[in-house]
């Protein structure tokens, strides 16, 4: 189970290797890298959301948030930052962090490990939201890839449409889903089915996703 879904963001099999020297390379000289280290995130990948946050201004005080597939936690870290209360510890908001693989602790977010299509852990996220609906999801998810490109979007679609469905049902109403996909096959379809279920749909392409990565986000505001 906790090999069926990755939330890497490197963008080719190659660059999964990290004893390649191209990929040493690039990692070590990669400005978000440095950054992320400098500010104590736990992936570069913080600056995609935060880039799509400034943006799209959709973290809020008061919000609940739901991170699907949050390890190693970075997009947490940002949601931590972006709700916290001046001069406190504390947040003005809830923040729920589902992840099949463990994740370290962070403090305010409310870690469960598990698969979220799963009942145990559905129950559990129903004890944490009691009763309530979520006013943001995000996804980070991707599928590991095989290379095979038809397959690869096959499983990409897969995922972005479990993300969909879990939106369907817990969002808000004026709720927002972001969801990471890859530009190719099954992109339009994505974009249609996602058009389905909001009003306001939407790319990004944040500069933190490498320029030769296909990966784009997609934004969807407003359940129909």
């Amino acid at each position: 189970m906790k090999s069926r879904f990755s939330t890497s963001d490197t963008s080719s099999r190659l660059a999964k290797n990290k004893s390649n020297p191209a990929w040493i390379h690039r990692h070590i000289t990669d400005p978000y890298v440095r950054q992320a280290q400098q500010r104590g995130y736990r992936s570069r990948a913080a600056f995609k959301l935060i880039e799509i946050d400034e943006k799209d201004r959709l973290i809020r005080p008061g919000m609940t948030v739901v991170d699907l597939g949050a390890a190693p936690g970075s997009w947490c870290q940002v949601l931590r930052e972006r709700l916290a209360k001046k001069g406190t510890q504390e947040i003005d908001g809830t923040i729920l962090a589902l992840d099949l693989l463990p994740m370290d602790p962070i403090a305010n977010v409310q870690f469960i490990e598990g698969d979220f299509r799963d009942e145990q852990t559905e129950v559990q996220l129903a004890d944490l939201l009691q009763g309530g609906k979520v006013d943001l999801v995000l996804s980070d998810m991707s599928p590991n890839l095989s290379g095979v490109g038809v397959a690869d979007a096959a499983r990409i679609m897969h995922v972005c449409e479990l993300a969909l469905a879990f939106s369907a049902q817990h969002l808000k109403p004026q709720g927002a889903l972001v969801v990471k996909t890859f530009q190719g096959s099954g992109y339009s379809q994505l974009v249609t089915l996602f058009k389905a279920v909001f009003h306001r749909v939407a790319s990004r392409k944040p500069a933190a996703s490498r320029a030769e990565s296909s990966e784009l986000f997609l934004l969807g505001r407003d359940l129909r």
